[in-house]
């Protein structure tokens, strides 16, 4: 409230004394920003609750559909993965084409049919094709979902809250989706994940018809064909390539020969980006050091946490010999510290910036991982739900962190080409799961005088594995302060 001249002394005392009244982006969301908020982090709970949930459901669905094997009903996840992975550049781009929410609607109605596909399945084929479906939704979902959060929430305490909401509804997804899939598979039918599935969907596309008109900028006119093809043929091989080395073994040629060639289209993709007009993906953008060095700690945080949960998984039902409830169960604590975490972080990022949260995250991620060295053969919870809540914590932080960074600045037309990006580390990290896992197999091996490892032998073998993954973090947080000194704040961007 201002102070006019006629106002007595008095009050202009009392009124320059008193707290300034709330900036208009201050983290309080109005009716419109939480329906848009609950819309997006539907979608993206909805997302992470599809690859964990199924997994946790793969055995009885290799039982009630008749997969010939082991190797081929791996392939329902598969199936998922790899669109999700190697078509983000194309639909991040394909969102500043027609609309990211236009894109954003779309793929959450896709995905929800797809959902009731699986749902009704009758043969692997059925299924498979069906989990095709789901993930070339999902890749029509994230890019665009980033985007809208960064143009729906300007750049300070709104964007910061928002994502950090988002990111503890990320990791949610993933720890409920281990615990739902074991509850709902035991008690009714594997097909009744995919029915949670659909449920959600239809939820998320009410609340995606009824999303606020955003402002669009329409600045891309053509798609970039020769791009398009090598960055999806691409990401496509190194995925797979990454997927297929932890039970082949990375120097298979089912594993090197896509891992090579991925890489090799990849690179001819940075050349064909080079010359064209209107690229893929702006190498102006792919080389801010904002851009590529947060996607890099998103590979990292990613890769290290999926990789360990992994392992947590394998200690707790063939170490200890808990069922698979009881396992899911104790991602509890993991899922508490994610949603903890969520709710600070934007505190904590308007205080200290990007960076320094990005490494005390990646710190505290690394330090709770190495402590899983502690994890003793027989049953301390304590020490299972503090190791793997404090990894959870620096998870979120790190997550939310890392976008922030890699967001923070970016032009209005270029948010659904870095909404992708954004995404693309959690896809990509799928190296960590099967790095790590490789190595916990090596040491296994190695302590292993028998035929069959002992117990201990297996717990060795995931000690070495779990400390792998806290260290390769713990790097990354010391790598953050070398290559990203700029101290990034969150403050309101500059409307054009």
């Amino acid at each position: 409230m201002a102070v006019t001249e006629s106002s007595p002394p008095v009050h202009s005392t009392r009124e320059a004394a008193a707290p300034p009244e709330p900036a208009a982006d201050s983290a309080v969301f109005g009716t419109h920003e939480w329906l848009v908020l609950i819309t997006l982090c539907c979608a993206t709970f909805m997302c992470g609750l599809d690859f964990s949930i199924v997994t946790v459901a793969l055995p009885d669905i290799g039982t009630a559909l008749g997969f010939s094997s082991a190797g081929t009903l791996g392939w329902v996840a598969t199936a998922s993965l790899l669109p999700s992975a190697s078509l983000l550049p194309l639909f991040a781009r394909v969102a500043d084409l027609i609309g990211r929410k236009r894109l954003f609607t779309l793929g959450v109605a896709v995905f929800t049919l797809f959902s009731l596909g699986a749902a009704l399945a009758k043969s692997p084929g059925m299924l498979i094709a069906a989990r095709i479906g789901q993930g070339t939704a999902a890749a029509m979902i994230a890019p665009s979902a980033v985007a809208l959060m960064t143009g729906y929430f300007q750049e300070g305490p709104k964007r910061a809250r928002a994502l950090g909401l988002n990111g503890a509804v990320m990791s949610l997804g993933f720890v409920f989706g281990a615990l739902g899939g074991g509850v709902i598979t035991n008690g009714f039918s594997w097909r009744w994940t995919m029915v949670a599935l659909c449920v959600m969907g239809a939820l998320a596309l009410a609340g995606a018809l009824a999303l606020p008109a955003i402002h669009e900028s329409g600045a891309a006119r053509r798609m970039d064909i020769p791009g398009a093809i090598l960055a999806t043929l691409g990401l496509f091989g190194l995925v797979y390539g990454i997927s297929t080395g932890g039970d082949e073994g990375w120097t298979q040629p089912a594993a090197l020969g896509p891992i090579v060639g991925g890489l090799v289209l990849l690179a001819a993709f940075l050349l064909v980006e080079r010359r064209h007009p209107e690229p893929l993906v702006p190498l102006s953008v792919l080389n801010r050091p904002s851009v590529k060095w947060s996607g890099l700690f998103g590979v990292i945080t990613f890769g290290m946490c999926a990789g360990t949960t992994v392992l947590l998984s394998l200690y707790m039902q063939d170490v200890l010999g808990f069922t698979a409830l009881q396992a899911g169960l104790s991602y509890l604590g993991e899922g508490a510290a994610a949603t903890l975490g969520g709710m600070c972080v934007a505190r904590l990022l308007g205080r200290f910036g990007g960076v320094r949260v990005l490494a005390a995250g990646l710190l505290i991620q690394g330090a709770g991982t190495v402590a899983m060295f502690a994890l003793p053969q027989d049953v301390n919870l304590a020490a299972l739900l503090v190791t793997s809540s404090v990894m959870g914590l620096g998870h979120v932080f790190s997550v939310v962190s890392f976008i922030t960074v890699m967001t923070t600045g970016v032009t209005e037309e270029d948010q659904g080409v870095v909404g992708g990006l954004s995404q693309l580390p959690q896809y990509v990290a799928a190296i960590g799961v099967s790095g790590l896992s490789a190595i916990a197999a090596a040491r296994t091996d190695a302590l292993s005088s028998g035929a069959v490892p002992s117990r201990a032998d297996i717990l060795g073998g995931l000690h070495a594995g779990m400390v792998t993954a806290g260290v390769v973090a713990l790097a990354g947080a010391l790598l953050v302060g070398v290559v990203l000194r700029t101290r990034t704040t969150v403050r309101p961007a500059k409307r054009r």
